[in-house]
C-alpha cells in the first residue's frame, strides 16, 4: 500500500510521501534510544506537565484533526472530534494517575522472612522504547490509548501508523513534539510494511504492541518471539449483543444500531452478531431493521450524516463478499446488501441486516468490518450463550438483561476480555482493555495498560539494610 491519504468519500489521491530510507530509519531508532535515557529519569511532577499540556494542545486542535481524521478515513465529523476529545480526557487520566498506578510496593516483611531479608520493594521501571504498529480506523485514538501510558511510564515510542493516515500520523509526533517532549520521544516512522521485522530486530527496540488484523498480529509476535520481545496484541473482534426477555427493549434497539453502525461499523468491538431470544425476536428484528434503514448515508463531513464510507474499495469489496455469500447460502437481507444508487463515487455501503444465518456461511465466523448486522433467533440463555462464544474472537461482548442470575452465568461463561450489561461496548482509560482467542491477549487501558511495559523489579535488602 503507497502511503498516501486518499479520500474514501471521493476516491481522491490528496498526498503522498516517500517512506523512509534504512539510513533514516536508523537516525529515528538512535533518536529514540538517547531520548530513552534521558526519559526514563525524569520525574513523575515533569512527565504529568508533558502530558497534560499534549492534552491541551489537542483540545485547541480538535476540529482540524478531526477533519484530517475524516478525510483520511471516511468517520463522520462529528465522531473524529469525539475521538479526539477522548484522547485527550485519556492524556489528563495517565497524567493523574501514573504515578499511583505505578508507586512502590513493599511486600509484608513476614512474606519473605525466610529469605534473611529485612525489607522488600516491587519497582516499576520503563522498558525502552516501544515499537507501535496501529491501524487506520481509529487514527488518534488507538495510538493515544498506547502512547499516553507508555510515555507516563517513562518509555518512549516508535509510530508505525497504517499507511493510509499519513497526515494523521505525523501530527501525532507533532503533537507530542510541541508539547515539549525530548527530541526523539515519540516518532513517527512513515515506512511499509515490510520494514517492521528488521525494526522490530533491533536490540534498541524493546517491546511491541498492535492493533490490526489476525495476520499482522501474527508476524509481529512471530518476531518478537524470536526475539524474545514483550508485545501486547489487540486483533479485532466479531462481539456478540445477546437480547433476553428482561431487556429494555427500547434502548437496546437504540444502542443496538448505535453499536453496529460507529465509526461506518469499522470498529474492533463494535456489535456485530444480534443473538436475540425467541420471545422478543420478532419485535426486535422489525425495531432494529427500520432503525438500520432509517440512517443517513453520505458525505462524513456533513454534519448530518450518520454513515460514511469504508476506508478503502479494497474494504468494500471485503463486505460485499461475505454479505453476497451468505446470501447465496439462504440468508435474508431485510434491508441494504448493496450499495447506495446515489453515491456513484466513494466506497459506500449501506446499512444491511441479514438474518438467517448458519455456520456454513463465512460471516457467521469472520468479522465483518462495515455496517453489516447479523441477526441470530435463540431459543434460551445457553444457545445464546453457546453461539456467543462459536468465533475464533473473544474481545468484548454485550449483554441486555435485568436477571441477576442471567447476567452472572453470562459473565462466567462468556469467552472474551468484557461483558457489557445493559449498555454499548466502549474504552474507558480507567477500565482494562483487550480480548481473549484469536482477538489477541496483553492488555490497554487502566494500571494493568500502564505495566505492560514496565520491568517489574524486585528490590531485595539484608538485615544489614
Amino acid at each position: 500500500m503507497a502511503i498516501a491519504t486518499v479520500n474514501p468519500a471521493t476516491g481522491e489521491t490528496l498526498k503522498t510521501f516517500d517512506a523512509l530510507n534504512a539510513g533514516e530509519i536508523e537516525d529515528h531508532l538512535v533518536r529514540a534510544d538517547q531520548a530513552f535515557q534521558e526519559h526514563r529519569r525524569t520525574s513523575f511532577a515533569r512527565r504529568r506537565e508533558l502530558l497534560r499540556k499534549a492534552a491541551e494542545l489537542l483540545d485547541a486542535d480538535q476540529d482540524g484533526i478531526a477533519r484530517t481524521m475524516t478525510t483520511e478515513m471516511g468517520k463522520p465529523l462529528a465522531q473524529a472530534r469525539a475521538e479526539a476529545a477522548k484522547c485527550a480526557k485519556t492524556m489528563r487520566w495517565y497524567a493523574d494517575h501514573a504515578e499511583e498506578l505505578l508507586a512502590d510496593e513493599h511486600p509484608d516483611p513476614a512474606d519473605v522472612g525466610d529469605s534473611g531479608a529485612a525489607r522488600a520493594v516491587v519497582r516499576y521501571r520503563p522498558l525502552g522504547t516501544v515499537l507501535a504498529v496501529m491501524p487506520w480506523n481509529f487514527p488518534l485514538w488507538q495510538v493515544v490509548r498506547f502512547a499516553a501510558p507508555a510515555l507516563m511510564a517513562g518509555n518512549t515510542g516508535l509510530l508505525k501508523h497504517a499507511s493510509n493516515v499519513p497526515q494523521t500520523a505525523l501530527y501525532i509526533e507533532e503533537l507530542f513534539r510541541r508539547a515539549g517532549y525530548p527530541e526523539g520521544c515519540f516518532q513517527t516512522l512513515l515506512i511499509g510494511s515490510g520494514a517492521v521485522e528488521d525494526i522490530l530486530r533491533d536490540p534498541r527496540i524493546a517491546a511491541a504492541t498492535l492493533t490490526g488484523s489476525e495476520p499482522a498480529g501474527r508476524a509481529v509476535a512471530s518476531v518478537a518471539g524470536d526475539e524474545v520481545k514483550k508485545t501486547v496484541l489487540e486483533l479485532g473482534g466479531s462481539d456478540p449483543f445477546i437480547v433476553l426477555p428482561s431487556a429494555d427493549l427500547d434502548k437496546a434497539v437504540r444502542v443496538a444500531v448505535t453499536a453496529r453502525v460507529q465509526n461506518n461499523g469499522q470498529s474492533c468491538i463494535a456489535a456485530k452478531r444480534f443473538l436475540v431470544h425467541d420471545d422478543i425476536y420478532e419485535a426486535f428484528a422489525a425495531r432494529f431493521t427500520d432503525g438500520m434503514a432509517a440512517l443517513t448515508v453520505g458525505d462524513p463531513m456533513d454534519e448530518q450524516t450518520d454513515v460514511g464510507p469504508l476506508v478503502s474499495e479494497q474494504g468494500r469489496s471485503d463486505l460485499e463478499e461475505l454479505v453476497d455469500d451468505a446470501v447465496h447460502k439462504g440468508a435474508a437481507a431485510l434491508c441494504g446488501g448493496r450499495r447506495p444508487p446515489q453515491h456513484h463515487t466513494g466506497w459506500f455501503y449501506e446499512p444491511t441486516v441479514l438474518s438467517g444465518i448458519t455456520p456454513g456461511m463465512r460471516i457467521h465466523y469472520e468479522e465483518a468490518f462495515g455496517p453489516v448486522a447479523t441477526l441470530y433467533r435463540v431459543a434460551d440463555l445457553d444457545e445464546a450463550v453457546r453461539i456467543a462464544n462459536d468465533t475464533p474472537f473473544g474481545l468484548s461482548s454485550n449483554a441486555w438483561t435485568r436477571d441477576p442470575d442471567e447476567q452472572a452465568r453470562l459473565a462466567r461463561d462468556v469467552q472474551a476480555g468484557g461483558v457489557f450489561f445493559n449498555g454499548m461496548t466502549a474504552s474507558h482509560p480507567g477500565l482494562p482493555f483487550g480480548g481473549a482467542k484469536r482477538s489477541g491477549y496483553g492488555r490497554e487501558l487502566s494500571g494493568h495498560g500502564i505495566r505492560e511495559f514496565c520491568n517489574m523489579t524486585t528490590l531485595w535488602y539484608g538485615p544489614e539494610d
